[in-house]
C-alpha cells in the first residue's frame, strides 16, 4: 500500500471516530437538558376546557383528593389534589419529582376538566401505561387504578 493509501484510511477512521463522539456527547445533552421543543409557527387556538369548580370547595363526591405513588423509589409520596394539573417526571417544574430512571424530565400530566381526571403521556421514551395499555392520547383514569411511569406506579385515591 502506498503512503497516500494509509494516510486516507487514517483520516476515514478518525472522521468515523469523531462522528460517534459527537453522537455520544448529543445524546447525554439531550438526556440531560430534555428534547428540544420547537416553537409554533402559527399561534395556536386556546384550548376550551369546562370551567373549573371554585377553590375551597370540597371535592364531588366521587372524585380523588390525592395522587399517590404505591410503588418505585418514591412510595409514599402524595400531592393533594386540588384541579389544578399534575405534572410527573425528573424535572425541577414537576409536581410529584420521580426519581426513576425510567421515566422522562416531563414524563406525563394529570387534568381534569372539573368532572373527570385525565392521564396524558408528554412523549416519554418509555411511555405511560393505564393498566396494562399504553397511553398516547389523553385517557380517563377512575379512582386506585394504576398509572405506571417507569418502575413507578401512581394512583388516584380519596
Amino acid at each position: 500500500m502506498t503512503e497516500l493509501t494509509l494516510t486516507l484510511i487514517k483520516l476515514g477512521f478518525l472522521a468515523v471516530l469523531w462522528l460517534f463522539v459527537l453522537s455520544a456527547v448529543s445524546v447525554i445533552r439531550s438526556d440531560i437538558f430534555g428534547a428540544k421543543v420547537e416553537s409554533p409557527r402559527a399561534p395556536k387556538a386556546p384550548k376550551q376546557r369546562a370551567p373549573k369548580p371554585p377553590k375551597g370547595r370540597k371535592p364531588k363526591r366521587g372524585m380523588p383528593s390525592t395522587l399517590v405513588v404505591t410503588d418505585g423509589p418514591n412510595a409514599g409520596q402524595l400531592v393533594p389534589v386540588t384541579g389544578a394539573d399534575i405534572l410527573l417526571g425528573r424535572g425541577t417544574d414537576a409536581a410529584i419529582r420521580l426519581d426513576d430512571d425510567y421515566v422522562s424530565t416531563r414524563h406525563a400530566r394529570f387534568s381534569t376538566n372539573g368532572e373527570q381526571w385525565y392521564v396524558e403521556d408528554l412523549g416519554s421514551t418509555n411511555g405511560t401505561y393505564l393498566g396494562s395499555q399504553r397511553v398516547t392520547t389523553p385517557v380517563p383514569v377512575d379512582l386506585g387504578v394504576p398509572v405506571r411511569l417507569g418502575k413507578t406506579v401512581v394512583e388516584l385515591r380519596k
